[in-house]
């Protein structure tokens, strides 16, 4: 994957890719980033890729597919999910012949498209036989991840995060070992610990937040209940996070992400912002790499606060860090939680 991933980003590109195993999120990610090479904007690449399924055509049509000039652009992208159900024809005669026209096709491939062939379920014995033999210098293994915390160790630091060893022992021990899962689950973390200023570690609470034992609370199910207004549900996860990590501390984590959480909405309050093109929208509320996914959570959730709202919040969690910095009295952190809770959505 890294060499894949250092030549697509060098700007060198394959004819044919054929992506073999069954880590569905990587290949995925191979081919977005394929698709982003090739395409200097959205709209182009939209309009430029055609996607396929193994059993909608059989390897003549795709090869004739892949032989038609593009229309508008001197690239197309041609993809195909689930190549290994690629329909067989009627006969032996009418499969060899097909066979021997990819020899052709791979002997001369058409300089105008990239063809990424997505194959799932492959056994070792049937990646030696056609079609996949005659791909083999074009061949890229997804296997099963066998060492999940190497790979959410290495992740996280491709976007200049480092676990903590407890951290990543945690980690490793409440999330699926796949691909999928472990990405999803560090982009997370990220984006709840970065509303610490310059700390770039994910330390373990960080991961008992946004992963733990209990997906039913931490911040993120947090800001979808007060999405929903639920004041209720905002308490209880609340308190079954602060009884998790301490009354203080876990208090003072909520704070933190909330804070972030509000800010961000108050810039999506001016239309103009709202219009422009998700990565812009990610720079201005300081969102980076892979946290630029969160954006649409965010456009979501202005439909459910005002600027008044945001306002109204920002000025309540200043107070509630203030009271925990010991500049404004409260009985306890329960009570501080309660009041915070009533002024968010009161």
């Amino acid at each position: 994957m890294d060499a894949l991933k250092k030549n697509i980003l060098a700007g060198t590109f394959l004819p044919i890719y054929l992506l073999y195993g069954p880590e569905s999120f990587l290949k995925e990610e191979a081919a977005d980033m394929i698709k982003k090479a090739i395409f200097p904007s959205e709209v182009e690449a939209a309009g430029n890729t055609q996607m396929y399924y193994g059993q909608e055509l059989t390897l003549g049509e795709l090869l004739s597919k892949a032989s038609e000039y593009p229309m508008f652009t001197q690239k197309q992208l041609i993809i195909v999910r689930q190549f290994e159900k690629i329909r067989k024809p009627a006969t032996k005669e009418q499969q060899k012949q097909q066979e021997e026209q990819l020899n052709r096709y791979i002997a001369k491939p058409a300089e105008f498209t990239v063809l990424i062939l997505d194959a799932d379920n492959v056994d070792k014995k049937d990646i030696e036989k056609t079609p996949f033999s005659l791909l083999k210098k074009y061949r890229h293994n997804f296997p099963v991840i066998k060492a999940p915390d190497l790979f959410a160790y290495t992740r996280a630091k491709a976007f200049g995060w480092e676990f903590d060893t407890d951290a990543l022992k945690a980690f490793s021990a409440y999330t699926q070992p796949s691909a999928r899962e472990i990405c999803q689950e560090i982009e997370k973390i990220i984006l709840y610990a970065s509303a610490r200023t310059g700390d770039k570690r994910i330390t373990a609470p960080d991961v008992y937040d946004c992963v733990g034992i209990s997906r039913t609370y931490n911040v993120f199910e947090l800001e979808k209940a007060l999405a929903e207004r639920n004041l209720r549900l905002c308490s209880g996860i609340s308190l079954m996070i602060m009884d998790h990590e301490g009354q203080k501390e876990g208090l003072g984590n909520i704070v933190r992400f909330l804070t972030t959480f509000y800010l961000r909405l108050w810039k999506l309050a001016l239309p103009e912002v709202r219009q422009l093109p998700a990565p812009e929208i990610a720079k201005i509320l300081g969102m980076y790499g892979k946290q630029e996914y969160f954006v649409k959570n965010y456009l979501a959730y202005t439909r459910s606060f005002t600027l008044q709202d945001s306002e109204r919040a920002i000025i309540a969690l200043r107070d509630t860090d203030a009271a925990l910095k010991g500049l404004l009295s409260y009985p306890d952190e329960k009570y501080l939680l309660l009041q915070l809770m009533q002024r968010l959505l009161g």
